[in-house]
Protein backbone atom coordinates (compact mmCIF):
# COMPACT_ATOMS: atom_id res chain seq x y z
CA UNK A 1 0.00 0.00 0.00
CA UNK A 2 1.23 4.11 -0.40
CA UNK A 3 2.00 5.17 2.76
CA UNK A 4 1.72 9.31 3.26
CA UNK A 5 4.86 9.56 1.43
CA UNK A 6 3.49 9.09 -1.55
CA UNK A 7 2.69 11.96 -3.99
CA UNK A 8 1.88 13.23 -6.99
CA UNK A 9 4.06 14.65 -9.21
CA UNK A 10 3.16 18.75 -8.76
CA UNK A 11 2.57 19.55 -12.76
CA UNK A 12 0.02 16.85 -13.76
CA UNK A 13 -3.00 15.19 -12.14
CA UNK A 14 -2.62 17.02 -8.29
CA UNK A 15 -6.37 17.30 -8.46
CA UNK A 16 -8.86 15.24 -6.58
CA UNK A 17 -9.17 13.24 -9.46
CA UNK A 18 -5.35 12.37 -9.30
CA UNK A 19 -5.79 11.59 -5.96
CA UNK A 20 -8.48 9.19 -6.26
CA UNK A 21 -6.70 7.34 -9.23
CA UNK A 22 -3.38 7.17 -6.82
CA UNK A 23 -5.60 5.75 -3.82
CA UNK A 24 -6.72 2.85 -6.31
CA UNK A 25 -2.99 2.67 -7.70
CA UNK A 26 -2.34 2.10 -4.07
CA UNK A 27 -5.31 -0.61 -3.53
CA UNK A 28 -4.33 -2.29 -6.72
CA UNK A 29 -0.65 -2.70 -5.68
CA UNK A 30 0.56 -0.65 -8.62
CA UNK A 31 2.55 2.11 -6.62
CA UNK A 32 4.05 1.48 -3.86
CA UNK A 33 4.81 3.61 -0.78
CA UNK A 34 6.82 6.86 -0.70
CA UNK A 35 6.63 6.64 -4.55
CA UNK A 36 6.26 9.83 -6.69
CA UNK A 37 3.80 9.22 -9.13
CA UNK A 38 3.06 11.50 -12.34
CA UNK A 39 0.18 11.50 -13.81
CA UNK A 40 -0.34 12.77 -17.50
CA UNK A 41 -3.73 12.89 -18.70
CA UNK A 42 -4.65 11.71 -22.34
CA UNK A 43 -7.02 13.02 -24.92
CA UNK A 44 -8.73 10.41 -27.59
CA UNK A 45 -12.22 9.83 -25.58
CA UNK A 46 -15.22 11.34 -25.14
CA UNK A 47 -16.38 8.24 -22.35
CA UNK A 48 -13.27 7.85 -20.10
CA UNK A 49 -10.42 9.57 -18.47
CA UNK A 50 -7.05 8.21 -19.42
CA UNK A 51 -4.01 8.47 -17.85
CA UNK A 52 -0.47 7.80 -18.60
CA UNK A 53 1.22 6.77 -14.90
CA UNK A 54 4.79 7.31 -14.69
CA UNK A 55 6.36 5.63 -11.26
CA UNK A 56 9.45 4.18 -10.08
CA UNK A 57 10.76 3.81 -13.65
CA UNK A 58 7.37 2.02 -15.23
CA UNK A 59 5.01 3.58 -17.49
CA UNK A 60 1.23 2.31 -17.71
CA UNK A 61 -2.28 3.53 -18.63
CA UNK A 62 -4.88 4.58 -16.48
CA UNK A 63 -8.72 4.15 -17.55
CA UNK A 64 -11.72 5.46 -15.60
CA UNK A 65 -14.86 5.14 -17.04
CA UNK A 66 -17.24 8.90 -16.83
CA UNK A 67 -21.19 8.68 -15.90
CA UNK A 68 -21.70 11.20 -18.73
CA UNK A 69 -20.21 11.30 -21.90
CA UNK A 70 -18.07 14.45 -23.53
CA UNK A 71 -19.87 14.91 -26.61
CA UNK A 72 -22.85 17.83 -27.12
CA UNK A 73 -25.65 15.62 -26.64
CA UNK A 74 -26.65 14.16 -23.24
CA UNK A 75 -25.70 10.86 -23.24
CA UNK A 76 -25.00 8.93 -20.22
CA UNK A 77 -23.93 5.35 -19.58
CA UNK A 78 -23.45 2.87 -16.11
CA UNK A 79 -19.32 3.25 -15.08
CA UNK A 80 -19.58 -0.66 -14.84
CA UNK A 81 -18.81 -0.39 -18.50
CA UNK A 82 -15.07 -0.14 -17.50
CA UNK A 83 -15.13 -3.40 -15.62
CA UNK A 84 -16.78 -5.21 -18.62
CA UNK A 85 -13.60 -3.52 -20.81
CA UNK A 86 -11.13 -5.17 -18.43
CA UNK A 87 -13.13 -8.35 -18.56
CA UNK A 88 -13.13 -8.29 -22.58
CA UNK A 89 -9.58 -7.60 -22.26
CA UNK A 90 -8.72 -10.54 -20.24
CA UNK A 91 -10.77 -12.96 -22.41
CA UNK A 92 -9.31 -12.00 -25.85
CA UNK A 93 -5.94 -12.35 -23.97
CA UNK A 94 -6.44 -16.29 -23.34
CA UNK A 95 -6.37 -16.62 -27.28
CA UNK A 96 -4.66 -14.22 -29.16
CA UNK A 97 -2.69 -11.96 -26.29
CA UNK A 98 -1.14 -10.08 -30.05
CA UNK A 99 -4.24 -7.93 -30.18
CA UNK A 100 -4.92 -6.91 -26.90
CA UNK A 101 -2.62 -4.75 -24.03
CA UNK A 102 -2.27 -6.60 -20.79
CA UNK A 103 -4.43 -5.65 -17.86
CA UNK A 104 -2.08 -4.91 -15.21
CA UNK A 105 -5.35 -4.17 -12.06
CA UNK A 106 -8.57 -3.75 -11.71
CA UNK A 107 -10.23 -1.58 -8.96
CA UNK A 108 -14.06 -2.17 -10.35
CA UNK A 109 -15.07 0.35 -6.81
CA UNK A 110 -13.39 3.19 -8.40
CA UNK A 111 -14.50 2.29 -11.80
CA UNK A 112 -11.08 1.72 -13.03
CA UNK A 113 -8.05 -0.52 -14.60
CA UNK A 114 -4.62 -0.03 -15.64
CA UNK A 115 -2.78 -1.66 -18.81
CA UNK A 116 0.27 -1.84 -20.53
CA UNK A 117 1.21 1.37 -22.36
CA UNK A 118 2.00 0.69 -25.96
CA UNK A 119 3.65 4.46 -27.36
CA UNK A 120 2.76 5.92 -30.13
CA UNK A 121 5.84 5.58 -32.18
CA UNK A 122 5.30 1.87 -32.33
CA UNK A 123 1.85 1.72 -32.42
CA UNK A 124 0.35 4.60 -34.30
CA UNK A 125 -3.61 4.80 -33.91
CA UNK A 126 -5.33 3.63 -37.50
CA UNK A 127 -7.29 6.46 -37.77
CA UNK A 128 -4.78 8.99 -37.99
CA UNK A 129 -2.92 6.99 -41.01
CA UNK A 130 -6.33 6.91 -42.68
CA UNK A 131 -7.29 10.38 -42.58
CA UNK A 132 -3.38 10.77 -43.71
CA UNK A 133 -4.19 9.14 -46.84
CA UNK A 134 -2.31 6.26 -45.76
CA UNK A 135 -4.30 3.43 -46.73
CA UNK A 136 -3.00 -0.05 -46.27
CA UNK A 137 -5.11 -2.81 -47.62
CA UNK A 138 -3.14 -5.89 -46.01
CA UNK A 139 -3.53 -4.29 -42.85
CA UNK A 140 -7.48 -3.38 -43.09
CA UNK A 141 -7.66 -7.76 -44.10
CA UNK A 142 -5.73 -7.82 -40.87
CA UNK A 143 -8.22 -6.20 -39.14
CA UNK A 144 -10.53 -7.92 -40.82
CA UNK A 145 -9.04 -11.42 -39.82
CA UNK A 146 -8.29 -10.28 -35.94
CA UNK A 147 -12.13 -9.39 -35.13
CA UNK A 148 -12.82 -12.51 -36.76
CA UNK A 149 -10.46 -15.25 -34.40
CA UNK A 150 -12.06 -13.19 -31.68
CA UNK A 151 -15.61 -13.74 -32.68
CA UNK A 152 -14.64 -17.29 -33.83
CA UNK A 153 -13.14 -18.23 -30.34
CA UNK A 154 -16.10 -17.30 -28.40
CA UNK A 155 -18.92 -18.22 -30.67
CA UNK A 156 -21.26 -20.72 -28.96
CA UNK A 157 -20.06 -20.19 -25.42
CA UNK A 158 -22.94 -20.22 -22.45
CA UNK A 159 -20.40 -18.89 -19.90
CA UNK A 160 -18.84 -16.16 -22.26
CA UNK A 161 -22.89 -15.34 -22.85
CA UNK A 162 -23.36 -15.22 -19.22
CA UNK A 163 -20.61 -12.73 -18.04
CA UNK A 164 -21.40 -10.89 -21.08
CA UNK A 165 -24.76 -10.28 -20.37
CA UNK A 166 -24.47 -6.66 -20.85
CA UNK A 167 -27.61 -5.95 -22.87
CA UNK A 168 -29.02 -3.31 -20.88
CA UNK A 169 -25.30 -0.93 -21.10
CA UNK A 170 -25.08 -2.15 -25.07
CA UNK A 171 -28.78 -0.37 -25.42
CA UNK A 172 -27.33 2.15 -23.61
CA UNK A 173 -24.31 3.63 -25.76
CA UNK A 174 -24.98 1.83 -29.00
CA UNK A 175 -28.08 1.12 -30.10
CA UNK A 176 -30.09 4.16 -27.94
CA UNK A 177 -27.42 6.99 -29.24
CA UNK A 178 -26.66 5.58 -32.54
CA UNK A 179 -29.98 4.47 -34.28
CA UNK A 180 -32.22 5.56 -32.26
CA UNK A 181 -31.36 8.77 -31.91
CA UNK A 182 -30.90 8.20 -36.10
CA UNK A 183 -34.44 7.17 -35.86
CA UNK A 184 -35.53 10.27 -34.14
CA UNK A 185 -33.87 12.57 -36.48
CA UNK A 186 -35.41 10.61 -39.72
CA UNK A 187 -39.49 9.98 -38.71
CA UNK A 188 -39.58 8.45 -42.18
CA UNK A 189 -37.54 5.49 -40.97
CA UNK A 190 -37.54 5.48 -37.81
CA UNK A 191 -39.43 1.92 -37.96
CA UNK A 192 -36.67 0.56 -39.59
CA UNK A 193 -34.11 1.73 -37.45
CA UNK A 194 -35.87 0.77 -34.17
CA UNK A 195 -36.80 -2.78 -35.53
CA UNK A 196 -32.73 -2.91 -36.65
CA UNK A 197 -31.68 -2.51 -33.32
CA UNK A 198 -34.39 -4.32 -31.38
CA UNK A 199 -33.18 -7.54 -34.25
CA UNK A 200 -29.45 -6.51 -33.07
CA UNK A 201 -29.85 -7.14 -29.18
CA UNK A 202 -32.05 -9.94 -29.68
CA UNK A 203 -28.64 -11.89 -31.65
CA UNK A 204 -26.44 -13.77 -29.49
CA UNK A 205 -23.46 -15.29 -31.41
CA UNK A 206 -20.41 -14.20 -29.97
CA UNK A 207 -18.39 -11.72 -27.75
CA UNK A 208 -18.59 -8.52 -29.12
CA UNK A 209 -16.11 -5.66 -28.68
CA UNK A 210 -18.81 -3.37 -29.71
CA UNK A 211 -16.66 0.05 -31.05
CA UNK A 212 -14.23 -1.80 -33.67
CA UNK A 213 -13.53 1.88 -34.86
CA UNK A 214 -10.44 2.93 -36.47
CA UNK A 215 -9.58 5.21 -33.32
CA UNK A 216 -9.59 2.29 -31.16
CA UNK A 217 -7.30 0.49 -33.61
CA UNK A 218 -3.35 0.17 -32.88
CA UNK A 219 -1.06 -0.23 -36.03
CA UNK A 220 1.18 -2.93 -34.02
CA UNK A 221 4.55 -3.99 -35.38
CA UNK A 222 2.86 -7.96 -35.31
CA UNK A 223 -0.69 -6.45 -36.53
CA UNK A 224 -3.43 -4.90 -34.75
CA UNK A 225 -3.97 -3.84 -31.67
CA UNK A 226 -7.54 -3.51 -29.79
CA UNK A 227 -8.65 -0.56 -27.77
CA UNK A 228 -11.50 0.80 -26.05
CA UNK A 229 -14.02 -2.08 -25.48
CA UNK A 230 -16.15 -0.83 -22.90
CA UNK A 231 -19.03 -1.72 -25.04
CA UNK A 232 -18.52 -5.47 -24.74
CA UNK A 233 -21.02 -7.63 -24.69
CA UNK A 234 -22.33 -11.02 -25.86
CA UNK A 235 -24.51 -10.84 -28.85
CA UNK A 236 -24.66 -9.91 -32.58
CA UNK A 237 -20.71 -10.49 -34.17
CA UNK A 238 -22.07 -8.43 -37.83
CA UNK A 239 -22.13 -5.17 -35.16
CA UNK A 240 -18.26 -5.27 -34.98
CA UNK A 241 -17.95 -5.94 -38.84
CA UNK A 242 -20.68 -3.06 -39.91
CA UNK A 243 -19.24 -0.66 -36.87
CA UNK A 244 -15.82 -0.96 -38.53
CA UNK A 245 -16.39 -1.21 -42.23
CA UNK A 246 -18.60 1.97 -41.65
CA UNK A 247 -15.72 4.08 -40.69
CA UNK A 248 -13.78 2.96 -43.72
CA UNK A 249 -16.96 4.68 -45.95
CA UNK A 250 -16.67 7.52 -43.60
CA UNK A 251 -13.19 8.44 -44.76
CA UNK A 252 -14.01 8.17 -48.51
CA UNK A 253 -17.00 11.26 -47.39
CA UNK A 254 -13.91 13.68 -46.00
CA UNK A 255 -11.59 12.66 -49.02
CA UNK A 256 -13.32 11.99 -52.09
CA UNK A 257 -10.27 11.89 -54.33
CA UNK A 258 -9.33 8.67 -52.42
CA UNK A 259 -12.75 7.01 -52.35
CA UNK A 260 -11.94 4.09 -54.35
CA UNK A 261 -9.06 3.38 -52.44
CA UNK A 262 -10.83 3.49 -48.80
CA UNK A 263 -13.68 1.24 -50.46
CA UNK A 264 -10.87 -1.04 -51.62
CA UNK A 265 -9.93 -0.93 -47.71
CA UNK A 266 -13.43 -1.55 -46.74
CA UNK A 267 -13.47 -5.17 -48.87
CA UNK A 268 -9.71 -6.31 -47.81
CA UNK A 269 -11.42 -6.28 -44.01
CA UNK A 270 -14.53 -7.59 -45.34
CA UNK A 271 -13.52 -10.57 -47.43
CA UNK A 272 -10.82 -11.21 -45.04
CA UNK A 273 -13.47 -11.79 -41.90
CA UNK A 274 -15.87 -13.78 -44.30
CA UNK A 275 -13.46 -16.02 -45.28
CA UNK A 276 -13.08 -16.98 -41.32
CA UNK A 277 -17.11 -16.89 -40.11
CA UNK A 278 -17.29 -20.73 -39.01
CA UNK A 279 -20.08 -20.42 -36.42
CA UNK A 280 -22.77 -19.68 -38.50
CA UNK A 281 -23.39 -19.52 -42.49
CA UNK A 282 -20.90 -16.82 -43.40
CA UNK A 283 -23.99 -15.08 -45.78
CA UNK A 284 -26.38 -15.31 -43.06
CA UNK A 285 -23.72 -12.95 -41.20
CA UNK A 286 -23.30 -11.01 -44.33
CA UNK A 287 -26.83 -10.15 -44.45
CA UNK A 288 -27.05 -8.92 -41.25
CA UNK A 289 -24.21 -6.41 -41.69
CA UNK A 290 -24.92 -5.21 -45.13
CA UNK A 291 -28.70 -3.97 -43.33
CA UNK A 292 -26.37 -2.16 -40.23
CA UNK A 293 -24.37 -0.39 -42.27
CA UNK A 294 -26.35 2.49 -43.44
CA UNK A 295 -28.18 2.85 -40.55
CA UNK A 296 -24.68 2.80 -38.53
CA UNK A 297 -23.63 5.22 -41.79
CA UNK A 298 -26.79 7.78 -41.14
CA UNK A 299 -26.14 7.86 -37.45
CA UNK A 300 -22.24 9.33 -37.01
CA UNK A 301 -24.00 12.37 -38.80
CA UNK A 302 -27.38 12.59 -37.37
CA UNK A 303 -26.87 10.56 -33.97
CA UNK A 304 -25.72 11.58 -30.81
CA UNK A 305 -21.85 10.97 -31.70
CA UNK A 306 -21.48 12.36 -34.85
CA UNK A 307 -17.76 12.17 -36.50
CA UNK A 308 -15.94 15.05 -36.08
CA UNK A 309 -13.89 15.81 -39.39
CA UNK A 310 -16.90 15.78 -42.03
CA UNK A 311 -18.19 19.13 -43.57
CA UNK A 312 -21.75 19.88 -44.86
CA UNK A 313 -21.16 18.30 -48.39
CA UNK A 314 -19.83 14.77 -46.95
CA UNK A 315 -22.78 14.52 -44.21
CA UNK A 316 -25.30 15.65 -47.40
CA UNK A 317 -23.77 12.57 -49.49
CA UNK A 318 -23.00 10.05 -46.63
CA UNK A 319 -27.20 11.37 -45.55
CA UNK A 320 -28.14 10.37 -49.32
CA UNK A 321 -26.13 6.73 -49.82
CA UNK A 322 -27.84 5.82 -46.05
CA UNK A 323 -31.10 6.64 -47.02
CA UNK A 324 -31.00 5.44 -50.57
CA UNK A 325 -29.97 1.63 -48.75
CA UNK A 326 -32.24 1.95 -46.31
CA UNK A 327 -35.03 2.06 -48.44
CA UNK A 328 -33.85 -0.53 -50.81
CA UNK A 329 -31.47 -2.55 -48.64
CA UNK A 330 -29.03 -5.24 -50.37
CA UNK A 331 -27.51 -8.23 -48.41
CA UNK A 332 -23.80 -8.07 -49.88
CA UNK A 333 -21.33 -5.80 -48.45
CA UNK A 334 -19.78 -5.55 -52.19
CA UNK A 335 -22.60 -3.98 -52.87
CA UNK A 336 -22.63 -1.11 -50.42
CA UNK A 337 -19.33 -0.39 -51.19
CA UNK A 338 -19.69 -0.47 -55.58
CA UNK A 339 -22.81 2.17 -54.67
CA UNK A 340 -21.04 4.45 -52.23
CA UNK A 341 -17.89 4.11 -55.10
CA UNK A 342 -20.57 4.98 -57.52
CA UNK A 343 -22.46 8.26 -55.14
CA UNK A 344 -21.52 11.72 -56.25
Amino acid sequence: MVGKGSELSDDTGSGAEGQLVLAALARIGLVGENEKVRMTPLTGGVSSDIYLVEAAGRRFCVKRALPRLKVAAVWEAPISRNAAEAAWLRTVAVWVPEYVPAVLGEDAEAGLFAMSYLPPEDYPVWKAELLAGNIELSFAASVGKAICAIHRHSAGDPTLAAAFANDETFEAIRIEPYLRAAARRHPDFSDLLNRLGDATLATKRALVHGDVSPKNILHGPKGPVFLDAECAWYGDPAFDLAFCLNHLLLKGARRPDLRSRYVDAYRALAEAYLRGVDWEPASELERRCAHLVPGLFLARVDGKSPVEYLRDHGKRAVRATARELLANPVDRLGEIGARWKAAA
